[in-house]
């Protein structure tokens, strides 16, 4: 809930482009709720500037830390409502599935699908927040398992 990476990536049947990348970080000092309106209004800022297609989100479906858990699908919950709200088709994919797609091993570390990352984007000058590079590698995951779809992921 504290920090939610975001990228808007265009995609032309060939090559990648960011085209915007941040996060949205939430105050921890604010109540739960508030941190969530917070998330909410800045995503649909988000959307209502870059005007997304379709959106990709990491899937929750294994957590070590159970007392982050709860928070964090809190904050998917909220997230995945505003892409309706938008009638933003979501897709998910588990963090084992992007690994897999950028680096072709499921247990890839961090780094690893940064580096990916940096060569589909032909780009060295990424942001230094994992939770933003991790959204640039789920939506890279998108396109390489639906090659067909529609650009500005």
């Amino acid at each position: 809930m504290a920090i939610v990476g975001y990228s808007v990536l265009d995609y032309d049947d060939e090559n990648f482009t960011l085209l915007h990348s941040g996060s949205i970080k939430t105050d921890k000092n604010l109540s739960d709720s508030k941190r969530l309106l917070e998330i909410s209004q800045d995503l649909d800022t988000i959307i209502n500037k870059y005007k997304p297609e379709i959106a990709s989100v990491e899937k929750l479906y294994f957590f070590k830390n159970q007392k982050t858990i709860i928070p964090v699908a809190e904050a998917r919950g909220v997230i995945m409502m505003v892409l309706e709200k938008n009638n933003i088709p979501a897709f998910e994919y588990t963090p084992i599935e992007v690994k897999q797609t950028l680096t072709g091993y499921g247990r890839a570390d961090k780094k690893e699908v940064e580096q990916m990352v940096k060569l589909t984007l032909q780009r060295n000058d990424l942001p230094c927040l994992d939770d933003t590079i991790d959204s640039m590698a789920i939506a890279i995951c998108h396109v390489r398992n639906n090659p067909k779809i529609l650009s500005n992921v």
